[in-house]
Formats: C-alpha cells, sequence, structure tokens
C-alpha cells in the first residue's frame, strides 16, 4: 500500500535552550503555535538526531540526514548541491565552493556573514564585478541567492581536500584564523590558492558593505541516491535556498520555484504554502517545504524575530496547508538542527519531530516542542528512520 501523500514542514534552526526571557522556555514552546500542535497533539511525536558526530554541523549534513542520506557515502559538500540548484555544470576537474559575501572591518573581523544580508541586484552586481576583476580559466564566480554565492575552480591541480570553518560560526572572529587549510599534501596548492584569491576579493570589494569572500564547503558531485526511485514515490522540494533545491534535484525531487522566496523574514510564505497545497492535487507524494528565516535570524541572535518567524511560519505556512488540505493528508514538522540562540550556532542536540499519519493512533503528546518530543511514541530516532516511517 502506497502512503498517504505527505507534507514535511522544515523549520531550519528553529530548536532551541530554554531562555530565562521567555520563563524558561524555548522559543518553539513559547510561541502560538496551534498547527504544530496540532499535528502534535493528532499524531505521534519523537526526536531525530541530524547532525551525528565526525560530520560538518551544516545544514547540507542536517537534510540529507532528514531524507535519509548516507552520509558516509553520499555527502559531497554544499558546492556541489548549490551547482545542481542552479543547473550549473561541472566538469570532472571542476571543484564547487559555496562563497558568501561577508562584511570583515577595518582590523579584519568578521562582522556579518550574510554582507548585511545583501539584496539580489547588489549581489550580482557584485558578482560581476568578482569574474570582471578576478576571474580566469581556473576561477569563475556564479551568483545565487543574496549572500550565498558559487565559486568553481577548475584544472586538474585543484582539490577537495581542504578544511574550511563555516561563516556563521565564527561572527567576532579575526578571518585571518579561519582560512582554508589542507587536509592532505593534495590540497595544499587549493588552500594556498584560496587564501590568495580571499585577499584579493578583499581589494576588489573595498569600500562596500559586503566587502569579502568566503568559500567553504567545496567538493565534486558525488551519486546520491534517488530518493523516488527508492520509495515510489513523487516528490518535490519548496525552498529559497539553493543547496536544499540542490539536495532534492540530486535526490529525483522536482523543484518548485516560489515568486518572493527571499531565505529571510520577509519571505512569501503564503506563496510557498500554496505551492505545497497544489502540489499535493497535482498528484505529488511528498512534499518537502523548507522554510530558512527561521535559522538566519537565529545566527542573527534576534529572539524577538526569532518567535515572529515561528509564529509566521505557523499561521502562514503550516497552518495554510492543513487548513486547505485537510487531515486526508500525512503531515511532519522538524527543524533540520538547533540553533540556540545564546550561541548563534548549530549544535547536535537531536530535533524535534511530530508525525501526523491518517488513521494512526497518537501517543499523549499535546504540545510540539523539544523536551515534549522526547516523552512520544517515536522515541529516538536517527539515519533513515523518519523517512521510512514517511515514506515506507
Amino acid at each position: 500500500m502506497k502512503p498517504y501523500p505527505t507534507v514535511l514542514f522544515l523549520g531550519d534552526g528553529m530548536a532551541d535552550e530554554p531562555i530565562r526571557e521567555l520563563e524558561g522556555k524555548t522559543p518553539l514552546q513559547y510561541a502560538e503555535t496551534p498547527a504544530m500542535d496540532g499535528i502534535s497533539r493528532l499524531g505521534r511525536s519523537g526526536t531525530l538526531l541530524t547532525l551525528p558526530d565526525g560530520f560538518p554541523t551544516s545544514s547540507d549534513v542536517a537534510n540529507m540526514s532528514v531524507l535519509g542520506g548516507d552520509l558516509r557515502t553520499e555527502l559531497c559538500g554544499r558546492g556541489p548541491l548549490e551547482a545542481a540548484s542552479q543547473n550549473l555544470p561541472l566538469g570532472p576537474d571542476d571543484i564547487a565552493f559555496r562563497m558568501n559575501l561577508v562584511t570583515v572591518d577595518e582590523n579584519g573581523i568578521l562582522r556579518d556573514f550574510s554582507g548585511g544580508h545583501i539584496s539580489q541586484r547588489d549581489a550580482q552586481e557584485t558578482i560581476d564585478l568578482l569574474n570582471e576583476k578576478l576571474g580566469s580559466e581556473s576561477v569563475s564566480f556564479h551568483a545565487g541567492v543574496s549572500y550565498r554565492n558559487l565559486l568553481v575552480l577548475h584544472g586538474k591541480q585543484f582539490s577537495a581536500e581542504v578544511s574550511y570553518d563555516k561563516p556563521d560560526d565564527n561572527h567576532g572572529q579575526p578571518v585571518a584564523k579561519h582560512l582554508p587549510r589542507t587536509k592532505s599534501d593534495n590540497g595544499v596548492e587549493t588552500a594556498r590558492f584560496l587564501c590568495e584569491l580571499i585577499g584579493k576579493a578583499a581589494e576588489v570589494l573595498k569600500g562596500r558593505t559586503a566587502n569579502g569572500i568566503w568559500p567553504w564547503s567545496g567538493g565534486k558531485p558525488s551519486a546520491i541516491h534517488n530518493l523516488c526511485t527508492r520509495y515510489g514515490v513523487r516528490a518535490a522540494v519548496i525552498s529559497a535556498v539553493d543547496v536544499i533545491n540542490g539536495l532534492g534535484r540530486c535526490m529525483g525531487m522536482d523543484v518548485i520555484r516560489v515568486p518572493g522566496a527571499t531565505g529571510f523574514i520577509d519571505t512569501n510564505y503564503e506563496g510557498k504554502a500554496d505551492a505545497a497545497i497544489q502540489a499535493i492535487r497535482d498528484g505529488y507524494n511528498f512534499v518537502y517545504v523548507h522554510l530558512e528565516a527561521t535559522d538566519e535570524v537565529s545566527h542573527l541572535q534576534k529572539l524577538d524575530l526569532k518567535l515572529r518567524a515561528i509564529e509566521d511560519f505557523d499561521s502562514r505556512l503550516v497552518g495554510r496547508v492543513m487548513r486547505a488540505l485537510g487531515k486526508d493528508v500525512a503531515y511532519c514538522v522538524l527543524p533540520d538542527h538547533p540553533v540556540p540562540l545564546a550561541i548563534g550556532k548549530h549544535t547536535r542536540t537531536p530535533v524535534p519531530v511530530a508525525v501526523y499519519q491518517p488513521g494512526v493512533e497518537p501517543d499523549k503528546v499535546e504540545t510540539y516542542g523539544e523536551s515534549e518530543a522526547r516523552h512520544g511514541a517515536l522515541g529516538r530516532m536517527k539515519r533513515a528512520d523518519l523517512i521510512d516511517l514517511l515514506l515506507q
């Protein structure tokens, strides 16, 4: 028997830790979230380990975990995934890096991993300038969404054997202490080249708010399993950001683009909801709806914005879909990883999950939250446990 049509709502970075100003509650527990609470009340809850030890604490890892990917064999870095989202072909000797446009102060301190949340127009202009001044047969720059862009190195002289630090983990830190480093002798030339390129880009971008580049998470495309083939479903992904769309595309999912999806708190919530509703009505069995805004405001360590993003996610997206599709559709809600406001960084704590499936007896969990989910019937899930539950 095929599973019920399923909508998975993913609030990136939504989970947190208890906060004194919220009476010891987390933002998820404090915010008004009747739709997500409804999934918990009518369904079953549990937790999912998405960032196991030994892997980077990044969203490509976490979302691949949610979708049941084998991190040991399929993880390739954000660069190739974002290239896939952009339909950017990579040759056998190409290494693709995610490249943030960042703001660095006069003392070399990273002040903003998003370059002031640079507008799309300004980002495109910046990428054009970098290509004009620094582009060559060996280097090309490609615009993505806002500060999230791509750097591709072309040639057999380059290697993916390069270690990196995440920019959003290093606010207030000297950039010089977090430059690309080699993993092995094979990566020495690539690390040296990237460090020189970062210095040259700083000269080209001097005087701008987004006055630097931060390349990270590079790699080559790898063989990622086809989710649709594995489970016999027709699936779609809805997201504003290339890393999620690229992962979905690599796993055989259709990418549904939504006008006005910005990856920030001003995103088009209703547009995403309506796209998910239409996808289910058009015959998709599984729709993966990703929200980036909750992650962005968590990195900014803005409590008021995190509460607002959670409540908008619940009312304008989750609730809107559930009202339109009713109880004959299965729903799942979870973050991909926590971003505690106290530190503004990803952590490896398992995330809360709630799943409603028609005809399945609910457990006793009444609301959606970090501590509540630990008492649910789904228990402590890991690897492909969640996606198997939803699609097998």
